[in-house]
């Protein structure tokens, strides 16, 4: 339903659509040269980069000896990001390793499918959001504000503010930007895990080693459950890295003239998403780190799409 409505608002709102991947975005110039995988080229004065979160699936180190990943039932290792099925793994024996929405619900959806999973959470607990309430007292209302993410005075702040945040230090933005809306699952989803998905908290992977068919796991941290696991497959829910490297389509050149926020990957921006080259803009997960985890979520495009384009309006000369 909300592929569809994104289908929907395309149609409607953003004109011709073409469905093909970007090979190369380099300087042309003043501007930007463009190269699609069907071998068409094309010149550019700006380029938004918008390709949301699949190019930054995070795969820990740990995990690597299993690859090559990919979302075929019968790889050793996939991300929870390659997958729209989970029914190829009837029968299976799958770790799913995270504690937060994307493992929660994979776990859920595996067991539904007839697999066998079992989810491995780093943290003491496996934290579970509350389901909403829709109509509140004013006080209520005044002591935690609803926002796009959720209830309370911080995500109020951080989510009606944007630009402010990224008027704090560098070091403030990414402590909320990793910190806010820490791993959790939906409401909605507990009652199809708890008690039915074995869950083993405080226990994390040492070391992941492939014998022939089978995955085998040495497991660290003071949780229950075995130090040892075998499985058929892995299945990593670890979330995304932010970090421009990861985006092959870009120009190394022109990714090394991105100046970066210090301590991290990310491009530092101005104001209307521009980092330290002329045209080039990100927004998205690829912002989060500037404006606040609001441009982590469509509840962001807003904010995003209002400044980008207001810049964009203006005459080249002026920029």
């Amino acid at each position: 339903m909300f592929v569809a409505y994104g289908m929907w608002f395309a149609r409607r709102f953003a004109g011709e659509v073409e469905p093909v991947r970007v090979a190369a975005v380099g300087r042309d110039g003043t501007g930007f040269a463009v190269r699609l995988e069907d071998g068409e080229r094309m010149s550019a004065a700006a380029v938004v980069v918008a390709t949301g979160l699949a190019p930054l699936a995070h795969i820990p180190s740990v995990l690597r000896p299993l690859a090559p990943r990919g979302p075929r039932p019968d790889a050793a290792l996939s991300h929870t990001s390659q997958h729209t099925d989970l029914s190829g793994y009837t029968e299976r024996r799958v770790v799913v390793v995270g504690g937060g929405q994307s493992a929660l619900e994979s776990a859920a959806l595996l067991h539904e499918a007839g697999a066998q999973p079992r989810v491995l959470v780093r943290a003491a607990r496996v934290r579970w959001g509350a389901a909403p309430v829709l109509e509140r007292s004013l006080a209520e209302r005044l002591a935690r504000p609803a926002s796009p993410l959720g209830t309370g005075w911080p995500l109020a702040g951080l989510c009606r503010a944007p630009g402010a945040v990224r008027r704090l230090p560098a070091p403030a933005r990414l402590w909320v930007f990793r910190r806010a809306l820490g791993p959790s699952g939906g409401w909605w989803l507990r009652e199809r895990d708890e008690g039915i998905v074995p869950v083993h908290t405080r226990r994390y992977i040492e070391n992941a080693q492939l014998h022939g068919e089978e995955v085998q796991l040495r497991l660290g941290g003071q949780g229950d459950g075995p130090a040892k696991m075998t499985a058929d497959h892995v299945l990593a829910a670890t979330g995304y890295r932010i970090d421009l490297d990861a985006l092959p389509f870009l120009d190394p050149r022109l990714r090394q003239a991105v100046a970066r926020i210090p301590g991290s990957h990310a491009p530092r921006l101005s104001g209307a998403f521009e980092p330290s080259v002329d045209g080039l803009y990100f927004t998205g997960s690829l912002a989060a780190p500037t404006f606040g985890p609001l441009l982590r979520f469509v509840a962001g495009t807003s904010f995003a799409a209002r400044h980008i384009t207001v810049r964009l309006a203006r005459p080249v000369a002026h920029r």
